[in-house]
């Protein structure tokens, strides 16, 4: 679950590191973010001469969170870290050209296929 003031990895190359979320889209008021789901981000930390820099406001989606998450097969999943992929919010691509660690395979019915067929491995 990722709220206001979390703190996330970044799994592209689009050059930002940290980021803090700062709202979690879809919903008046909606409080916790789950895998798939769009936050806003603020970039706190950066690599130089990227496209992103420090202190920017982004849109990414949720591909990694610590909490699990319930299939409805049975499985319980759950990854070490919190972590989003950049993305354009109005079509949905991703920054980066490159996906790093594992994807959840919610992502492809909510629409992130593109990241789905770029990340090197899918749970």
């Amino acid at each position: 679950m990722v709220q206001l003031r979390s703190i996330l990895n970044i799994a592209d190359n689009s050059g930002a590191k940290r980021v803090a979320c700062i709202q979690v889209q879809g919903g008046y008021q909606k409080r916790y973010g789950r895998l798939g789901d769009i936050v806003s981000v603020s970039v706190k930390a950066a690599q130089p001469h990227t496209l992103v820099k420090k202190g920017e406001v982004h849109h990414g989606v949720i591909v990694r969170t610590r909490k699990e998450y319930h299939r409805k097969n049975g499985v319980w999943i759950r990854f070490d870290d919190n972590a989003i992929v950049l993305i354009d919010p109005k079509t949905k691509e991703p920054k980066g050209t490159r996906i790093f660690g594992p994807i959840a395979r919610e992502l492809k019915a909510k629409g992130f296929a593109k990241i789905i067929s770029l990340a090197p491995e899918v749970l």
